[in-house]
């Protein structure tokens, strides 16, 4: 059985930063493209950044370029995401999410976690 499993959200002054992690299990981490998205309450689930299989490719959503930064660690089966410089306006539930090729598409995503929220407070 797969599980992503969300954690490191809270809450934060703007400015700040957090460091989200997702663990995972029950898949060949290595060979799955890993993303983040999130949703705050009321609107639609966004891409925010993905990363290749193996870690030499990137993507970052315009809203996140220059703040965020997606990384991973194949041998911890682990996908992270680096905030830094939060605003309010990043307040939302955090996903983690798993497919064979990098895509910023909610419908291409394989496997989700159940989130982890951030809040930022002005």
């Amino acid at each position: 059985q797969v599980q992503l499993v969300e954690s490191g959200g809270g809450l934060v002054q703007a400015g700040g930063s957090l460091r989200l992690s997702c663990a995972a299990s029950g898949l060949a981490f290595s060979t799955y493209a890993m993303e983040w998205f999130r949703q705050a309450p009321g609107t639609a689930r966004l891409f925010v950044a993905g990363i290749t299989w193996n870690g030499e490719s990137t993507y970052d959503a315009d809203s996140v370029k220059g703040r965020f930064t997606i990384s991973r660690d194949n041998a911890k089966n682990t996908v992270y995401l680096q905030m830094n410089n939060l605003k309010p306006e990043d307040t939302a539930v955090y996903y983690c999410a798993a497919n064979k090729h990098l895509s910023t598409r909610v419908r291409d995503m394989d496997y989700w976690g159940k989130g982890t929220l951030v809040t930022v407070s002005s």
